[in-house]
């Protein structure tokens, strides 16, 4: 369509919106990739009144209709449409907030999306107020017609009816649509969250003046918060850090920050006191006396507040280099964007959701006054604020899950995406220079690489001062040896080695083909951080990618694009993804043992069922063999034998993969040992992971080794692998033995019954997982829960830092397959059930 009869189309959309104020967006055209059909979208909208906003593309505009009661699967109800201005095609990724006071103004939900055929002649049909279309989005299906009602006297608008065709073999879904469909297509948010999240960006979010180097505003001042009760400061804890990647993700459950240069702080506050650690648990409330006091005047009964110390430089960013110099001026001229809350009055609000949290340091300080500073948000626009950051010269963002809870340490649910390349490194050496009052002429790097330092190249320029800091204190690292694993002859030659203690932050080019650093400048001392943590930063994958493929190890999916896991986005295809990613581990768990598959064919929130035998339907892939039940009745039981069969499970909507204990090659005798510690609802995961270590012990005593399965649910599996030298019943026997003996000895602990009444405050023993029959769920399955948790091995060591059973998700997994397997010295294991410890377990 040409664009000035688009234009002319778009007048009265123009006409309606400021577009400095609202995150709509203007009229300019979306691109389009080739051989896409017509779009259609719903976006349920929450303005003066509730209603759904149904738009069909033709003409390159959404055509554009206001559905008061939402589109209904039933042909009987007959729902009004009322006709609204063409919007541009960009309008169907639009999800958001419109400011109160403009036109529409309220929340904006991507309900539905897909594509749309016309039936018979489009604009025949809009002229005659009668139009036929099909429809093939994610929520709404079929063929359904719009007609034009005969307008009456002096009526202004446009009334259509919506109204779904009967087709026969069409089954619409159970119930009320909008009932059962209550969160976004697109990001997988509520209407409340959505509305937490903001408005997004406007035009003004992009030429408005902000304090130095934020994504914020000033706020008016604030008083000195009335009535609350001092209570102690809050401890220093261990901070929550971000994983860096390549790429900012995409999907609206994202909210991005920006990345400041500077000091990562923990504010701890009670009445008129406060403090301030470093990220590694330092007192640094005397270089900071300005932020200390401002944080004091609060007023609050007590909080722990997690931010970044910063100076500004003189072009309005922030700067590492500015930020040391003002330290040492006394601590002049610094901020502090603060973005997360811990702790408040006394209370722990690590397990709410983020953006809960920030409401609540919002509520706590408004917008800040200097030198306290919010760091607001952008929801759902990650790629855009970086853009945005990155064109502006500052160092990157900050992403993070609005839905996650604040866990210590590094993980996936915060991402840093950086401009530029910048990088801690360990001064391990460096060479003298021959000029007159100068020490060092270039710095020898390196970082940590399995417990040893790995050289990465020499630096010798210098930002500002460092030169001289750094000068000031190598005198005192001097070593005779070098702590490098190695280094170039030609870079030893002459070197003074130093002590591996000195941090510097270093920005960089690139690394060479041989890993060293290029056009290397030296910004700043790091002295929050010890050596021991520096390690390379490899960029990551970003959030879950989602595939668009139909077929995989031979396998083609039907309805691919059917969203499984409905609060996560997981297609189908994303989740025949997850199992030929993780393939080359899941394979020798799951190899030759017969299956029990839980099959939920409408995804996760649908009706699910256990199936253990074969049915009618089910691809070749699955293989088949006959089994002789406990009755004596013989029924055909499923197996696998490659990829192709976990991908054929897919195709028949399983979500989760439970495996025998024994192989098809052996079926009588188990390979595999399982105690499955399930907790009384009473107990957390912390109750669970030490029984784990106490079963580890107690095993291991007896004589079995161990190794540890969180469950994805709120368990552990404490799993030992063993020969197959023994029968069912005999293994079987060894585990009730066991189990009854943890009952007998710690009965406040342990219970070996599986009645509920009897489990109060206790933890369930399930030594049932150790007959002929049972099944466990496979190592690397999904389960069918919220978040698409993943059952994932784990090492002992790793399992004393996990806070749930359910950590792992599939977008989890790339990640953790470039990590050595933790289960891998169990390979070499060869332990069995001996009568021996028949014997000690029969004892007692």
């Amino acid at each position: 369509m040409a664009r000035p009869v688009v234009d002319e189309l778009l007048r009265e959309y123009r006409a309606k919106r400021d577009f400095s104020k609202t995150a709509e967006p203007d009229d300019r055209p979306a691109p389009k990739a080739a051989g896409e059909g017509l779009a259609f979208v719903v976006q349920k909208h929450d303005a003066t009144r509730l209603h759904y906003d149904f738009r069909l593309e033709w003409a390159g505009v959404l055509k554009s209709w206001a559905v008061t009661r939402g589109p209904s699967y039933d042909p009987a109800e007959k729902r009004l449409a009322v006709r609204t201005e063409d919007h541009p095609l960009a309008y169907g990724a639009f999800e958001g907030t419109i400011p109160e006071n403009e036109y529409g103004g309220g929340t904006v939900m991507l309900w539905d999306r897909g594509t749309w055929e016309p039936v018979g002649d489009f604009d025949q049909g809009l002229e005659e107020g009668k139009i036929v279309f099909r429809l093939d989005g994610e929520r709404l299906k079929g063929e359904w017609t719009l007609v034009r009602m005969k307008p009456r006297a002096k009526e202004k608008r446009e009334n259509w009816l919506m109204i779904k065709h009967r087709e026969e073999g069409f089954t619409p879904p159970r119930g009320d649509v909008l009932n059962r469909f209550t969160k976004s297509v697109a990001s997988g948010r509520t209407m409340a969250q959505i509305a937490k999240g903001g408005r997004g960006l406007a035009k003004s979010d992009l030429t408005a003046k902000r304090p130095a180097g934020g994504l914020t505003g000033k706020a008016d001042k604030r008083g000195k918060a009335a009535g609350t009760k001092a209570l102690p400061l809050p401890r220093w804890r261990e901070v929550q850090l971000a994983t860096l990647v390549a790429d900012a993700p995409e999907g609206g459950e994202w909210l991005a920050e920006m990345k400041y240069d500077g000091y990562r702080a923990l504010i701890a506050v009670a009445g008129e006191k406060a403090r301030i650690y470093t990220r590694n648990g330092l007192d640094w409330t005397g270089k900071f006396p300005g932020i200390a006091a401002a944080a004091a005047a609060l007023g609050v009964g007590s909080a722990l507040i997690d931010g970044e110390i910063v100076a500004v430089d003189r072009n309005g960013k922030t700067d590492f280099s500015t930020l040391q110099k003002s330290i040492k001026a006394g601590g002049k001229d610094l901020f502090c964007f603060v973005f997360d809350l811990l702790e408040l009055h006394g209370k722990d609000l690590t397990r709410l959701p983020l953006i809960e949290r920030k409401s609540k340091l919002e509520a706590l300080i408004g917008a800040g006054r200097e030198p306290l500073l919010l760091s607001t948000h952008v929801l759902g626009k990650a790629e855009e604020v970086f853009r945005q950051v990155c064109s502006a010269g500052h160092e990157g963002i900050v992403a993070k899950r609005a839905d996650d809870p604040y866990i210590s340490g590094r993980g996936r649910s915060w991402l840093k995406i950086k401009c530029t390349k910048r990088q801690e490194f360990i001064v391990g050496g460096y060479a003298p220079s021959d000029k007159r009052g100068r020490t060092v002429r270039s710095l020898l790097i390196g970082v940590m690489e399995d417990g040893e330092l790995a050289y990465k190249g020499r630096v010798g320029a210098f930002e500002g001062d460092t030169l001289g800091e750094v000068e000031d204190l190598v005198g005192s690292l001097e070593r005779k040896t070098s702590p490098f694993v190695s280094v170039p002859r030609e870079m030893a030659r002459g070197a003074v080695w130093l002590k591996p203690e000195l941090v510097v932050e270093v920005d960089m080019a690139e690394f060479t083909a041989d890993g060293v650093v290029r056009h290397g400048v030296v910004r700043g001392i790091r002295g929050d951080k010890p050596a021991k943590d520096v390690v390379l930063e490899i960029p990551r994958e970003t959030a879950m990618q989602h595939e668009t493929r139909d077929i995989f190890a031979g396998v083609k999916l039907s309805s691919p694009q059917k969203v499984l896991f409905e609060e996560q986005g997981v297609t189908k295809a994303d989740l025949a993804a997850h199992y030929e990613r993780v393939a080359r581990r899941i394979l020798p768990h799951v190899e030759r043992r017969l299956l029990s598959l839980v099959r939920c064919p409408d995804g996760e929130g649908g009706q699910c069922f256990f199936q253990k035998h074969d049915s009618r339907g089910f691809p070749d892939e699955l293989k088949r063999m006959e089994i002789e039940e406990s009755d004596g009745k013989r029924d055909n039981y499923l197996y696998a034998e490659d990829l192709s069969a976990l991908i054929a499970g897919v195709q028949m909507g399983t979500l989760e993969f439970h495996i025998w204990g024994s192989r098809i090659d052996d079926i009588e005798k188990p390979d595999r040992l399982v105690f499955d510690l399930d907790p009384d609802e009473g107990l957390g995961f912390a109750d669970v992971r030490d029984a784990a270590f106490d079963l580890r012990d107690r095993l291991e005593k007896i004589g079995l080794k161990t190794v540890p399965l969180v469950t994805g649910g709120k368990g552990v599996h404490v799993v030992a692998p063993i020969a197959p030298r023994v029968e069912w019943p005999q293994v079987k026997e060894f585990a009730k033995g066991f189990a009854k003996m943890l009952e007998e000895e710690a009965p406040d602990r342990y219970v070996a019954n599986m009645s509920k009444a009897k489990r109060k405050g206790r933890i369930f023993v399930d030594y049932l997982r150790n007959e002929r029959g049972s099944t466990a769920i496979c190592p690397y399955s999904t389960r069918r829960r919220k978040g698409a948790p993943v059952a994932t091995p784990v090492s002992w060591d790793e399992l004393k830092d996990l806070e749930a059973a359910n950590s792992f998700h599939i977008a989890d997994m790339e990640q953790r397959l470039t990590q050595a397997d933790p289960w891998k010295e169990a390979d070499g294991w060869r332990q069995s059930i001996t009568k021996a410890m028949m014997a000690k377990v029969a004892d007692g």
